[in-house]
């Protein structure tokens, strides 16, 4: 991996700057959850996914031994990988071991750092491998576009969308992703997503808000990550993580709790808090597996294979768009 090997998409400290400041002058005060994902938080986020009470991990990395090596014989060689929100790569190097011959790894993730220090390391793994980092917001169509004209034509495409990350966005905005996936990856591609149906609020709430508090210091991270790169002044001692399920639309949310009633300058701009006034951080959709299938149905994907946790509900669905996927013969429990 070189510099000269890296894709960026320019404009992204603009964005979080005009989004932080469109979000906290919201009634309901709102900031994306993928401005969680900075250096720090990138590293929270890791060790969120060793914890007790975080399932999700767990029990994807099971799927993936059980059937990613069926999955990687059948399918074609020397195919092209896209990762979605790449994170530390870890489930990467499952799939990179169980396809034949991988050609090429384009990982988009917003956070540089820690995307070039996880390339870097499964490089030196997979040498062979032609590893692009993509620095951008993986949802920006241009974005996922650019990747898509450098994709080989020696072998398919493959996306990879692990960690449930899906459920971060509202069911409408979520379909429309699925369906730049599928115009990005073509004709012949195919997508192996992770998706949680979990709906039991005691597994839901632990697994976002922990003993140990490592979730809490993730979202609380966000406002460091404010007063230090947008000046703001946010006292993170005033303010509390706190998880919700919302059983009306099968998601967990997080939020920030203003523990006092305060004022709090960003980018020269006051914003005014009441005592248990919540900035909104983050939704995770639990999607059911019928509702997840008619969205991507509805985005242009075709279900290949469902692979299902035993326990959890955790899902991992193969997606094609057509007959050239060939079907695995390992199936889910």
């Amino acid at each position: 991996m070189s510099q000269a090997a890296t894709l960026r998409r320019p404009g992204a400290e603009n964005s979080f700057a005009m989004e932080v400041s469109s979000g906290l002058g919201l009634e309901q005060k709102a900031i994306s959850s993928t401005w969680l994902y900075d250096q720090r938080g990138s590293e929270l986020f890791e060790e969120i996914t060793e914890l007790a009470e975080y399932y999700p991990t767990r029990s994807e990395l099971a799927l993936f031994r059980d059937h990613l090596p069926a999955f990687g014989a059948a399918f074609g060689r020397h195919a092209s990988v896209i990762e979605i929100g790449a994170g530390s790569s870890r489930k990467t190097r499952l799939l990179l071991q169980a396809l034949r011959s991988p050609y090429a790894y384009f990982p988009i993730d917003i956070s540089a750092d820690f995307l070039f220090e996880a390339v870097g390391r499964l490089q030196e793994e997979f040498p062979q491998v032609r590893c692009t980092p993509v620095v951008a917001d993986f949802t920006d169509a241009a974005a996922l576009a650019a990747v898509a004209r450098r994709l080989s034509t020696v072998g398919p495409a493959l996306g990879f969308f692990p960690g449930s990350t899906l459920g971060n966005f509202e069911p409408h905005a979520a379909q429309r992703l699925l369906g730049q996936l599928a115009h990005a990856l073509g004709d012949k591609g195919a997508l192996v997503i992770g998706i949680d149906s979990t709906a039991d609020p005691d597994v839901l709430l632990p697994a976002y808000d922990d003993a140990r508090g490592v979730t809490a210091a993730f979202n609380l991270n966000l406002l460091a990550r404010i007063n230090r790169e947008l000046g703001g002044t946010f006292r993170l001692d005033t303010f509390a993580h706190e998880a919700r399920f919302d059983a009306m639309h099968s998601r967990i949310e997080m939020h920030l709790v203003s523990r006092i009633a305060q004022r709090v300058l960003v980018l020269g701009k006051t914003y005014f808090f009441q005592a248990g006034e919540t900035i909104h951080t983050e939704n995770s959709h639990k999607f059911r597996r019928t509702h997840f299938l008619e969205m991507a149905r509805a985005a242009g994907w075709i279900s290949q294979e469902v692979w299902s946790h035993h326990t959890s509900g955790f899902e991992v669905h193969v997606l094609g768009r057509g007959a050239a996927i060939p079907k695995v013969l390992s199936q889910g429990d």
